[in-house]
């Protein structure tokens, strides 16, 4: 009589879908990490492209945009802008940005031309 195996037994079968589950438990946050650095840098990228409308605008009309929708800007899909104000800081005219992602937890903060870069805050 022939002793010969035609398949995989339960116990096989069952360390497979565990190793298998323990690879997706390391794969997922990181993944969820690189969504994450995405949007932060469609919002980096936004918030640059903004200032530099802002900065030809003003090229061509010696003061800074009253308001984002002066600039013809459309933004990527899923930014935010939840503030675009012109201010005075220090005696020097300035745009307050605050801009986001709809799907991230957090925002990026401008004074332009006052402070000259922006900062991470959070939601």
């Amino acid at each position: 009589m022939s002793n010969r195996r035609a398949g995989f037994t339960l116990i096989e079968l069952l360390v497979v879908v565990v190793i298998i589950g323990i690879l997706a438990l390391i794969a997922v946050p990181k993944f969820g990490n690189t969504r994450e650095k995405a949007y932060d840098a469609a919002a980096i990228a936004d918030l640059r492209n903004v200032i530099s409308a802002s900065e030809a605008y003003f090229a061509d009309n010696q003061a800074y945009p009253p308001d984002i929708a002066d600039l013809n800007f459309t933004p990527s899909e899923g930014i935010v802008f939840t503030q675009f104000a012109l201010e005075m800081v220090s005696g020097v005219e300035s745009l307050h940005i605050h801009v986001g992602h709809q799907n991230s937890t957090h925002y990026y903060h401008a004074r332009y031309p006052a402070e000259g870069g922006f900062e991470f805050r959070d939601k």
